[in-house]
């Protein structure tokens, strides 16, 4: 069937009805021109109506004209409409961002009020098991020395998780600090594997590094870089059983860019989880039961430096197989 022509009639639905509402045609004369319609297949109503000499032209083209002025009054009003609840909406959103980012603020300022309060007695605690694990304050037994050595470690721990807490905080608020120059990557892996093998050697885990030689300085902060290198291998030999293996490897990938990357053979993590892995205090296995403790702010505290850094977290893992963690710095222009 031809498609009928563009007329003001096609804009304007329902014209029988409203034809009828307004008394310039009746019901029956509506049906007899339906039925004529649809007979001949006609297109348009309005032309039936004119064939049949029930209205005349001038009537139906006012009555059309009417209806389209009340169809563009309803439909500028249906905008209007839509505009208010948009502007509604986005003041509502608005101020629950508002709400969030306060929440946020006052969520970082009690963890670093905290950890800055808890840190005072804390270091208390640490001298004085220090002098009584070197016997300043009198002999020990062995079995004393040893108790004391635990406790020792418990607090070095503890005041590292204060540490992060203060650093997170600070991250969170938008006051992390970097103090960038040249940094030589080759010393800080040949320290961070000297003071992880010990731990890996405990847990029957082979350490091995590949670092090529004669790198060139990168551009970063070196206390906090050393910490993410230092975080990432603590996670490898964590998640990683006996027998297993962590490897740091550090390579020049351009002229301008030192990859550094640490690889396990652990557990591995789903792929539909990854996503997770830097949510601050988050943890994949968050039962009462789980086997790996940790606050979940390592890697959080990871992403925030390499951020502030420039620098992106690229993660590969493969459940039960492994993974492996690499990110890049650039160049400081000079040779180690």
């Amino acid at each position: 069937m031809a498609q009928p022509h563009l007329t003001p009639e096609i804009l304007v639905p329902r014209l029988g009805e409203y034809l009828v509402q307004q008394g310039h045609i009746r019901a029956e004369d509506l049906k007899k021109a339906l039925a004529y319609q649809h007979k001949t297949q006609s297109g348009l109503l309005g032309k039936t109506l004119l064939e049949l000499g029930l209205m005349d032209r001038p009537t139906l083209d006012q009555a059309i004209t009417e209806q389209i002025i009340q169809l563009r009054n309803a439909l500028e009003d249906a905008n209007r409409y839509l505009e208010r609840r948009v502007q509604e909406r986005t003041a509502e959103l608005q101020l629950a961002l508002r709400k969030l980012s306060e929440l946020n603020q006052i969520k970082s300022n009690f963890v670093a009020n905290i950890s800055h309060e808890l840190r005072t007695p804390l270091t208390h605690v640490k001298g004085y098991i220090e002098l009584l694990v070197n016997e300043s304050l009198g002999p020990l037994n062995e079995e004393q020395k040893k108790a004391l050595q635990v406790s020792q470690r418990a607090t070095t721990r503890l005041a590292s998780l204060m540490d992060n807490l203060i650093l997170f905080s600070q991250a969170a608020r938008g006051e992390m600090t970097l103090h960038m120059a040249p940094m030589n990557l080759m010393k800080v892996a040949a320290n961070i594997i000297n003071y992880s093998n010990p731990k890996a050697l405990d847990q029957k885990i082979t350490l091995n590094a590949e670092i090529k030689p004669n790198l060139p300085l990168v551009k970063a902060d070196e206390e906090k870089i050393s910490w993410v290198i230092l975080q990432l291998m603590d996670n490898a030999i964590k998640f990683t059983p006996a027998g297993g293996r962590v490897s740091l490897t550090i390579l020049r990938e351009a002229d301008s860019l030192i990859s550094v990357s640490v690889t396990d053979t652990g557990i591995g993590i789903p792929k539909d989880r990854l996503h997770e892995l830097f949510e601050p205090f988050h943890q994949l296995d968050g039962s009462p039961t789980r086997r790996y403790g940790g606050t979940g702010l390592g890697l959080a505290l990871v992403r925030q430096i390499l951020d502030a850094h420039g620098s992106v977290m690229d993660v590969q893992s493969d459940e039960g197989k492994g993974s492996t963690f690499r990110f890049t710095l650039l160049t400081a222009g000079k040779s180690s």
